[in-house]
């Protein structure tokens, strides 16, 4: 017995079958759904393409790999994005973290017609794209984390600073003219009993001697 669908297994074991890979990638304000090759197919209510008009093609999938210790399973997906637009447009950092799905499906080649159901073989979300430009076209290549990537979340190289404040709390002002702080402040563990000094000469000194001469 397998994970796939009596339908998809049955086609599978035939001597002759069509197999297709398709991406869906819910962007913000589109869902992308691309195949591995030319055509139309449609699935699980939604019509997958081999060429978007506006953001062109799926270039490569690349396999899957596991992930180990403190990494969580990832792919790459690379696209041919139809314009300098599109590419600027997927590149884009409100892209990261959009939903992607990876399928592997067959069509039944006397209707035309996907088998139910194609195998969700990767559930995931964009994080890191690169891109590159070469003399006939260009490439845009995403890695795509699992959702997991979340759960290993270890707040390394956070600061007490104002940037890092405000990433969090946008409206917190109260980090922007603290300088100079020669104190650790530890966060999370018990740290040493002792107050903030800071690097910033004696105002009050100052004061008084500007006065007093």
């Amino acid at each position: 017995m397998t994970a796939l669908t009596p339908a998809f297994d049955a086609a599978l074991a035939g001597s002759s079958v069509t197999v297709f890979g398709a991406v869906s990638i819910a962007l913000p304000s589109f869902t992308l759904n691309l195949l591995d090759g030319s055509g139309t197919l449609t699935f699980g209510g939604l019509t997958y393409v081999g060429r978007d008009a506006t953001y062109g093609v799926l270039a490569a999938c690349d396999n899957i790999s596991d992930g180990s210790t403190d990494e969580a399973p990832s792919i790459k997906i690379t696209l041919n994005p139809a314009s300098n637009a599109a590419a600027a447009d997927l590149a884009s950092a409100n892209m990261q973290g959009s939903p992607v799905s990876v399928y592997v499906g067959a069509v039944n080649p006397a209707t035309g017609t996907v088998i139910a159901d194609p195998y969700l073989l990767f559930l995931g979300e964009l994080d890191v794209p690169t891109l590159s430009s070469r003399r006939d076209g260009r490439d845009l290549s995403y890695t795509v984390v699992s959702s997991l990537e979340r759960c290993l979340t270890d707040d390394e190289g956070q600061r007490l600073a104002p940037g890092r404040q405000r990433a969090i709390y946008a409206n917190d002002a109260g980090l922007d003219d603290v300088s100079g702080v020669e104190t650790n402040v530890y966060w999370g563990v018990a740290g040493e009993n002792q107050g903030i000094s800071y690097s910033a000469p004696n105002i009050a000194s100052q004061i008084y001697g500007a006065f007093s001469r």
